[in-house]
């Protein structure tokens, strides 16, 4: 692994954690693209790292006042008692994916890989996320989320173990079909996003110690903390005006490509 191969994945993952267009498939395309070999588990495990000082980088602020709110108890008002109940349904929130992932990982990492079915998922989870953004933002305070869209948001972020389907993408995309502002959605997701990246970076943390001090690891989890942060700022500044179409658009042309590029290689000769 090269210092510039280690950039590009840490680039790729802090990117496409974030917006809506799965950083699994990416990781999985970019050496069958590239020709690279497998970076290996602990390679994996830097990506994730970077990721999550990313969004706790970005959020420190907000789960600030959530640990406030959720220490001081739900029995207050006002802000208070809403970011401590936040805090509770973002935990809640989790457990689906928390079991799934446990359960399933790394059979699902392998039945999926093909580039023909990660394609499909692209193109399916693009045509239902252009369907939920065409909902009317009927809440736009993250407070909003009830009880019953933390479930129904977390229990979508479970098929995210899928490649090609994406975190972010099935979160937005869920609360977006529950009439969830386009900037709510987005928030809620990258602070679901926080304890998903943290736990699944805690079970492998031996891979990357065992990994040793690879100068190219290094740039993988600082270039993907960067660019992970660069992505939550501007896609929340961008939503704030504009709708999730350009990603839609996206995922669909990638599919596209990965097909035509399937259907070449496996041509004779």
């Amino acid at each position: 692994m090269t210092s510039a191969q280690g950039i590009a994945y840490g680039a790729v993952q802090g990117l496409s954690e974030f917006l809506p267009v799965s950083s699994s498939a990416h990781l999985t395309l970019l050496p069958w693209f590239a020709g690279w070999q497998d970076p290996g588990l602990g390679f994996d495990v830097a990506l994730h790292v970077g990721t999550l000082l990313a969004v706790l980088w970005y959020f420190w602020r907000d789960w600030w006042e959530l640990a406030q709110g959720a220490i001081a108890g739900l029995g207050g008002s006002g802000e208070g008692r809403e970011n401590g109940l936040l805090f509770w349904k973002i935990v809640v929130a989790s457990i689906p994916a928390a079991v799934v992932g446990v359960a399933l990982e790394h059979k699902a990492e392998e039945a999926f890989r093909a580039p023909v079915l990660i394609a499909a998922a692209l193109a399916a989870l693009g045509a239902l996320l252009y369907w939920g953004d065409r909902r009317p933002e009927s809440r736009v305070r993250l407070q909003s989320i009830d009880w019953t869209d933390a479930l129904w948001i977390g229990a979508a972020q479970a098929a995210a173990i899928v490649p090609g389907v994406s975190r972010s993408g099935v979160t937005i995309t869920a609360a977006r079909l529950r009439g969830i502002g386009r900037e709510a959605s987005a928030r809620f997701s990258f602070l679901l996003s926080t304890p998903v990246i943290a736990g699944a970076s805690l079970l492998k943390v031996r891979a990357l110690a065992a990994a040793g001090h690879d100068p190219a690891q290094l740039l993988a989890l600082v270039a993907s903390a960067f660019f992970g942060f660069l992505a939550i700022g501007g896609l929340i500044r961008y939503v704030r005006q504009r709708s999730y179409l350009p990603f839609v658009l996206y995922r669909f042309a990638l599919a596209a490509l990965v097909i035509v590029v399937a259907l070449a290689r496996a041509r004779p000769g």
